[in-house]
């Protein structure tokens, strides 16, 4: 039976939510999965939402009720998968702190705007990871808020060049987590539906999802 994929959209459109959500359905379907795409936020804590086995929003901001929050959770302690990709996530629903608590990543800025910068493969041997080379990238370098559980996959330095605060930092690009019996994972590239073809993004993401699901 193939495993059931939720992908929920929406939000500010300049990540271009819509567009992307239907790179990502193509994804997963090309993984076997059968998807659902949907555009109404108020099926994030719906019980075929929460049955299934990987959840994938693509929201930046947006508001998340307490009682949904808590529905989300369980169903992730409970084995259901939840990934991201840039704002997915990281900047998903950001008022609520249980989500932030259940994300294990929070956006706190991009120096310079879209940029050139390196991004360096921190666990060869992760599965997700494999053959993977460190490469180029040109985009938002996410400075992000993560949670300290998290297996780091991939990682990029700061130059400081944007800002001296940042001067030298390494910071997470690609990271993967438990959290009970579920699993999280998240990838800071995607800004924009045509990032999500870049080859060395694109595979990261394909393996990410399939390693979330249930």
């Amino acid at each position: 039976m193939a495993r059931r994929a939720q992908i929920i959209w929406g939000g500010w459109p300049g990540h271009e939510p819509e567009r992307c959500a239907d790179v990502i359905a193509g994804m997963l379907e090309d993984d076997g999965f059968s998807v659902s795409v949907s555009g109404d936020l108020s099926r994030i804590a719906a019980g075929e939402t929460l049955a299934s086995d990987l959840l994938v929003p693509i929201v930046t901001g947006e508001m998340l009720d307490d009682l949904d929050v808590q529905a989300l959770t369980g169903a992730v302690r409970g084995g259901l998968g939840l990934a991201g990709f840039h704002a997915g996530l990281a900047a998903s629903f950001k008022a609520s702190t249980a989500f932030r608590y259940l994300a294990g990543v929070t956006f706190a800025g991009h120096p310079g705007g879209i940029i050139d910068y390196h991004v360096d493969i921190a666990r060869p041997d992760d599965p997700v990871m494999a053959g993977v080379e460190g490469f180029d990238y040109r985009s938002e370098q996410y400075y992000l808020h993560y949670d300290p559980s998290a297996d780091v996959l991939a990682t990029t330095r700061f130059s400081g060049q944007h800002d001296d605060a940042t001067k030298g930092v390494t910071m997470p690009v690609v990271i993967k987590r438990r959290f009970g019996a579920g699993r999280v994972f998240y990838s800071a590239l995607g800004h924009s539906a045509a990032e999500l073809s870049h080859p060395q993004a694109r595979l990261i993401l394909e393996r990410g999802l399939s390693w979330a699901a249930r």
